[in-house]
């Protein structure tokens, strides 16, 4: 019985939006592994624009449900339109989205909020006790999905570390190759390019978090 996984996107581009090398690598395991696939992204204007080349803000305005319909070829949904009990986990992977958009995370830091229709869709997950998996920077949403002390990774980044425990997160180091897991929570998380230097040392870490992520939806299995 192939699994349904949910994936939420947070745009189109690693400075405003969703991580593309990510997400594309999530997209890809999950299919390699006989998964079916649903991507989601909030109906809302992104924070602002980067222009990609330069890094500079552009004067525009993008949406991130538009913007993140690029990564899944225009086969996405409005993340209100989800629904836990048509899928078996979640995945979420990174980019300044997640930060961004996904939450206000890169502006408040440990104050930050998570926004409402993410928060509710990822709080079902966690509350009905189904894997989930926090790709990059996206495991800095942790604490305000699970509460205090659920333990996750962005790798090894004091300060992002740091505003995570201030959080009420347990951080935990970890190479950019391996996965950390909250056994009680079913929370997966991976590095990814917060410490990546390349394409397949994203793709290691994020291949074992797709794996785990779909083990764990067959521990219910009767």
């Amino acid at each position: 019985m192939s699994k349904k996984i949910a994936v939420i996107l947070s745009g189109c581009g690693v400075y405003d939006g969703a991580e593309i090398h990510e997400s594309v690598i999530t997209l890809l395991r999950l299919d390699q592994r006989g998964a079916q696939v649903q991507c989601f992204a909030p109906n809302i204007a992104q924070l602002h624009v980067i222009n990609h080349l330069t890094g500079e803000e552009m004067p525009e305005s993008r949406n991130v449900l538009v913007e993140s319909a690029r990564i899944a070829r225009g086969n996405i949904k409005d993340i209100r339109e989800a629904s836990i009990e048509d899928f078996d986990a979640l995945i979420v992977p990174g980019g300044f989205g997640s930060a961004k958009n996904l939450s206000n995370f890169a502006v408040e830091g440990a104050g930050c909020s998570v926004q409402p229709d993410v928060l509710a869709l990822t709080e079902a997950f966690a509350e009905a006790g189904k894997p989930v998996g926090l790709i990059c920077i996206s495991p800095a949403l942790a604490a305000k999905i699970y509460g205090p002390g659920v333990t996750c990774t962005i790798g090894n980044d004091a300060d992002t570390a740091a505003a995570m425990n201030k959080m009420g997160a347990t951080h935990a180091e970890c190479a950019v190759t391996d996965i950390v897991e909250d056994k009680a929570r079913k929370l997966v998380s991976t590095p990814a390019y917060m410490l990546a230097q390349s394409i397949s040392e994203a793709a290691s870490g994020i291949n074992k978090l797709v794996d785990r992520v779909l083990e764990l939806t067959h521990e219910n299995d009767a």
